[in-house]
């Protein structure tokens, strides 16, 4: 098959994205398909004329990729490096190579290319596309929104409530919360802009910096518990992987340094948490209207209560990340993961 692997973007997650896809990148050649890796910001300018060649260019696009940094990205640096300085998204010859695809593998994440406009834009043009639908893409995406529907469809979930900019001056005592909280951006990514407060000082400077991301953030009660990740491919939920960092909790830095977090899969927990978690994933994936993969984030506190913090539609695809370490538990080997994905995409809406 001929594959665009989409990467990079302009979010807070773009380097994470140019690491999962060149590994599916990688992957997907040595599994024999004709795959290209490709910034959907960049764009690559080419001759429109013979853009087929791209398909079996030597190097295969991959010297686009980079290691993680632990410090967030300089978007601002990004935009500015861009040749043609247009205000769009997508970069030259993105829609013209991902029409001659037989599928665009998603690898972006956060931001436009996990909130459900790529996809939707994908659907009016007839590119076909990995990973869930535009609407399971943005509602998943808004945790605000995510939280409401998890507490309507009986999905476990911390306590809190949605704060635009314009209301930043309200109380904790207003919105029905009290200290500690945890703080974060509506629609973030990668723990980038959470904070977890114990003051007044600390609150008012978490939602400084939280607003920094977006005029709106989720401020919730802070549960003190163990943290977990579960997937759930076509429906069907993976062995959950426990998520212990060295210091604080698993946010960027502890994510993408190395060493800086253990990951245990499966996950050492009694067959009954295991089963639980399980099931909380499968329902928060339906709820959230997803299909094709996901994965649902947890935590569980020492009454083994558990949690559904939200789910990541796009979830890191490295060898190292995650769902690839669940996957493998199961008893998916890297590579069958990447055609997995492949093909329950396709059955979902091509067939």
């Amino acid at each position: 098959m001929k594959i665009i692997v989409l990467a990079g973007g302009l979010s807070t997650e773009r380097d994470v994205s140019l690491s999962s896809s060149a590994g599916i990148c990688n992957t997907l050649l040595e599994n024999g398909h004709d795959a290209f890796l490709l910034d959907v910001y960049m764009g690559f300018p080419y001759d429109k004329e013979h853009l087929e060649e791209v398909f079996t260019l030597p190097g295969h696009g991959l010297e686009i990729a980079k290691t993680v940094s632990t410090d967030e990205p300089d978007l601002e640096a990004i935009k500015a490096s861009r040749p043609d300085q247009s205000a769009s998204f997508l970069g030259p010859n993105v829609i013209e190579l991902c029409k001659m695809a037989d599928i665009t593998f998603i690898g972006l994440h956060g931001g436009e290319g996990e909130n459900g406009k790529l996809q939707a834009t994908f659907d009016l043009l007839g590119i076909r596309y990995t990973g869930p639908d535009s609407l399971g893409c943005a509602v998943a995406m808004d945790k605000g929104l995510t939280k409401q529907i998890f507490l309507q469809s009986g999905v476990d979930t911390p306590d809190g409530v949605c704060l635009h900019k314009d209301a930043k001056e309200t109380s904790l005592e207003a919105l029905g919360l009290s200290f500690p909280v945890v703080v974060k951006p509506c629609s973030g990514g990668s723990s980038i802009g959470v904070y977890i407060v114990n003051s007044q000082a600390e609150y008012e400077t978490a939602l400084k910096n939280s607003f920094k991301y977006e005029d709106e953030v989720v401020i919730e009660t802070y549960i003190k518990g163990r943290e977990f990740a579960c997937g759930i491919i076509d429906g069907v939920a993976l062995p959950p992987v426990e998520i212990i960092p060295k210091t604080g909790f698993f946010d960027y830095a502890n994510k993408y340094q190395a060493g800086a977090t253990q990951e245990v899969c499966p996950a050492k927990i009694s067959e009954e948490i295991t089963s639980r978690m399980q099931e909380l994933t499968i329902k928060a994936f339906h709820a959230l209207k997803l299909n094709v993969y996901s994965r649902a984030d947890f935590l569980l506190d020492e009454n083994e209560n558990l949690y559904c913090l939200e789910m990541n539609t796009l979830p890191g695809m490295t060898a190292a990340s995650l769902l690839p370490k669940e996957a493998k538990a199961a008893g998916i080997e890297y590579d069958e993961l990447c055609e997995l994905i492949i093909k329950k995409s396709l059955e979902a809406r091509y067939q």
